[in-house]
């Protein structure tokens, strides 16, 4: 059928000639696996807001169902922050070790 093209997934540099992943593939890891779980994190907590708003209209008055639904949102807007902190803490991680490489999303190159 043919040669499929290969994709790069941010590893080409660090990978040895025989394709066995070396010390160089730490940083491009951590900063996919870190990546992921951020955004991952801020789409949970998206969620989370949705189903406190839609509790919160659903509740009809009812006291106990008001509270949860504040509540939760209280806890999906402080996760929300929390996230938005991290992202800013990754940058200054960046700025101060000159790992820039790491405040971009995919699975580019890090030189």
């Amino acid at each position: 059928m043919g040669d499929f093209p290969t994709i790069d997934w941010g590893t080409s540099g660090c990978l040895s000639p025989d394709g066995v992943a070396t010390l160089q593939c730490i940083p491009v890891v951590l900063k996919n696996v870190v990546s992921g779980f951020l955004v991952f994190a801020g789409i949970v907590a998206v969620i989370i807001v949705i189903i406190s708003g839609y509790k919160f209209i659903t509740s009809r008055g009812d006291q106990k169902k008001v509270q949860g639904a504040k509540t939760s949102l209280t806890y999906a807007i402080l996760g929300l922050i929390v996230i938005i902190l991290s992202f800013f803490i990754i940058n200054i991680i960046a700025y101060v070790t000159g790992a820039h490489c790491i405040t971009t999303f995919g699975f580019g190159k890090c030189q």
